[in-house]
């Protein structure tokens, strides 16, 4: 079993500071990331930024700068937003590198040879905004101004010479590789939207400009610079080292596990850039997960409509674990879904600080009492004991299904019943009733303080600050955490020493 994990976000428009939507990419992409580490895999995490476009040199213009400047500016927003998701990324890659240049100008060659690319005249119309290409029945007219009925910017009508990529040629074997893959795209409602367009019919592809000048030029021809899609998405390879495609990073992480993406984009990543790598005949990635937006109200956030939520703010009031448990848990993933102080604030209270806070809290102060913060030296399960405990066994490969499936819904609820379930064992069982009988007040003990550990670790892709500070009782640190570990139930070490725990999440006052 190949045991090598690469995990991308997309990669972000700095036209605009960051908001919760590139947040919460971020954080998904993090928690499989993590997930797969404490699986025992070798992990390649991969965020950056696109900066390319006509959409990028007008921003720039507005701000009077040159268009790499602006980048050098807004870039760096991206690169500490990463350090305060405290993201396990290995690379933040930036298309004006000279890395990204070589690749892309590489694939484009290829297509050039391979005769997969034609010049002829471009006539239709474009979103700046989007970057993209739209037909006329995907147009509206709304009191004059024409826009996209998906995205719902404006668009441009646009005449100028232009390269052409053909995409009509790669219809059938489109089809046929979606047909042959049925989870390359994911949920299946993404695919199914993928697959009824591609059926429709595809047209060739205007793959460069004339009109700007600030992107990678075409090779062959540099008064022409290249489709701002063909450019960003080849940053996948790029960062893997390619064209070099004897060296270690590529030969271990390409093709790609898992493109992590938001809904809006996945036609780019869905059907051109799989059409663009079986043109140049590079493998394609293994699965591509259109995640749904973060809504602001019911609309999704964007600059232009003024609705931008910040998650440093809400970072530096809430913290940053409640904020990743929330967007993790609440937001069914797939779907859209929106975040708002209330909802924040009740999940912090019922979940983080009610159920897992109060789980741990009450379990260590009750060891310390009548302990002395020591794991109990003789033990005697009961079959109540063992049915709670062996739960973790029996659903480990569910669980690992789930990480694979990135159903990340059942994975969270599991663990939620978990803390329910645990809870419960330790008010049903009444260890302060035992005083009596020792051995079952140890039992009880021990079987709560590996109830703690189990569900920690599973917590830990999730909130992972948290999480170690809990596991660090046991003495665990971050390389000791490994997910198999959850089917052991003697895995604490009898008469060890544990240490104290300070509060996990404070109750907020929803009545201020």
């Amino acid at each position: 079993m190949n045991k090598n994990f690469y995990i991308t976000t997309p990669i972000y428009y700095p036209s605009a500071k960051p908001h919760m939507g590139h947040a919460y990419s971020s954080i998904i992409a993090d928690f499989f990331a993590r997930a797969k580490k404490i699986q025992g895999f070798k992990v390649f995490f991969l965020t950056g930024t696109d900066e390319h476009g006509l959409k990028i040199q007008r921003a720039a213009e507005k701000k009077g700068m040159n268009p790499k400047d602006f980048c050098d500016q807004i870039s760096i927003t991206f690169k500490d937003l990463s350090k305060t998701l405290n993201l396990t990324n290995n690379d933040f890659i930036r298309t004006t590198e000279k890395r990204h240049l070589k690749s892309v100008q590489n694939l484009w060659n290829i297509l050039e040879q391979r005769n997969e690319i034609y010049l002829s005249k471009y006539s239709g119309w474009y979103s700046v905004s989007d970057e993209a290409f739209y037909s006329n029945d995907e147009i509206e007219d709304i009191d004059g101004i024409k826009k996209s009925k998906s995205s719902g910017s404006l668009v441009e009508w646009v005449e100028e010479e232009s390269y052409f990529f053909k995409l009509s040629k790669w219809q059938k074997p489109l089809l046929d590789f979606y047909k042959k893959n049925p989870n390359f795209i994911l949920p299946k409602s993404r695919k199914n939207e993928v697959v009824s367009f591609v059926k429709a019919g595809l047209k060739d592809l205007s793959v460069s400009r004339k009109s700007f000048s600030w992107g990678i030029k075409v090779p062959s021809n540099n008064e022409h610079v290249i489709y701002v899609w063909l450019d960003a998405l080849t940053n996948y390879l790029s960062a893997l080292n390619y064209p070099d495609i004897n060296n270690h990073l590529y030969k271990n992480f390409w093709p790609a596990s898992l493109h992590l993406i938001g809904k809006d984009i996945l036609r780019f990543h869905a059907i051109y850039w799989p059409a663009f790598l079986l043109a140049a005949d590079i493998p394609l990635p293994n699965r591509i997960y259109g995640h749904g937006w973060i809504l602001s109200g019911e609309e999704k956030m964007s600059k232009s409509r003024g609705n931008i939520l910040d998650p440093i703010k809400i970072i530096e009031k809430y913290g940053l674990d409640p904020l990743r448990y929330y967007l993790i848990k609440e937001v069914s993933f797939g779907n859209d879904g929106n975040i708002s102080q209330e909802k924040l604030e009740n999940c912090i209270n019922s979940d983080l600080a009610n159920n897992y806070g109060n789980l741990c809290q009450r379990i260590i102060a009750f060891n310390e009492k009548n302990l002395n913060l020591m794991i109990p030296n003789e033990i005697n399960f009961k079959d109540i004991d063992l049915k709670i405990l062996n739960d973790f066994s029996l659903n480990y490969q569910n669980l690992i299904k789930y990480l694979d499936n990135q159903d990340l819904n059942s994975y969270i609820n599991y663990i939620v019943e978990k803390l329910f379930a645990s809870n419960k064992y330790f008010n049903d069982e009444e260890p302060w009733k035992c005083k009596d009988d020792k051995i079952r007040l140890n039992t009880i003990i021990y079987v709560a303080l590996e109830l703690i550990r189990k569900i920690t670790i599973l917590l830990y892709p999730i909130i992972p600050e948290t999480s170690l500070k809990v596991l660090k009782i046991f003495e665990i640190d971050e390389n000791k955490i490994h997910l198999e570990t959850i089917k052991d139930n003697n895995f604490l070490k009898l008469g060890q020493k544990i240490k104290k725990l300070s509060i996990l999440f404070k109750k907020i006052d929803t009545n201020d």
